[in-house]
C-alpha cells in the first residue's frame, strides 16, 4: 500500500506515540513504589540522553530522508529504513527479556521505562509536528 510521503511523518507519529504511551505506562504501573528525588533525577536522565543522543536525532535523520524521497507515494513502511526496524526489534526484545527474565530488579524498570517511555513518546510528538509543519513533502 502505498502512502504521500508527508503521511509517513504521521505514521511515525502513531508509531512512536504508541511504543512510547506502552513503555512509559509500564515504568509508571511500579514507579509507586520507588519515587524518591533520586529516582526521578535518574528517569530525567535516562530521558535526556536518550532525546538528545538518539531519538532527537533520529527524528531529523528520518524526516530529511522521507522529503528527500523523489517520488510523493510510498510503500507505508518506509517511514523508517531497514536498520531502524532492525533496532527497533533489538530494544523490543531486549525489552521483553529484561522484564520476564527477572535479571533487572523493578526499580530499574521504574526509572530506566519511565526515561524511555517519555522519551519515545516525545519522538512521536516531534513526527507529529514534522507532520504538521513540513510543507515540502
Amino acid at each position: 500500500m502505498k502512502v504521500k510521503k508527508r503521511t509517513l511523518l504521521l505514521i511515525a507519529c502513531f508509531v512512536w506515540l504508541a511504543a512510547g504511551f506502552n513503555i512509559l505506562k509500564i515504568g509508571m504501573q511500579v514507579y509507586p513504589n520507588y519515587i524518591n528525588v533520586i529516582n526521578i533525577i535518574l528517569s530525567l536522565v535516562v530521558f535526556t540522553v536518550f532525546q538528545v543522543f538518539i531519538f532527537g536525532k533520529l527524528v531529523k535523520k528520518h524526516t530529511a530522508r522521507i522529503v528527500g524521497y523523489e517520488e510523493e507515494q510510498q510503500f507505508f513502511l518506509k517511514f523508517f529504513d531497514i536498520p531502524a526496524f532492525i533496532i527497533m526489534a533489538v530494544m523490543m526484545s531486549g525489552g521483553i527479556f529484561l522484564r520476564y527474565s527477572g535479571i533487572a530488579p523493578e526499580v530499574f524498570i521504574a526509572v530506566f521505562y519511565t526515561g524511555l517511555g517519555a522519551s519515545l513518546t516525545l519522538a512521536g510528538v516531534l513526527f507529529g509536528h514534522q507532520y504538521i509543519t513540513v510543507k515540502t513533502c
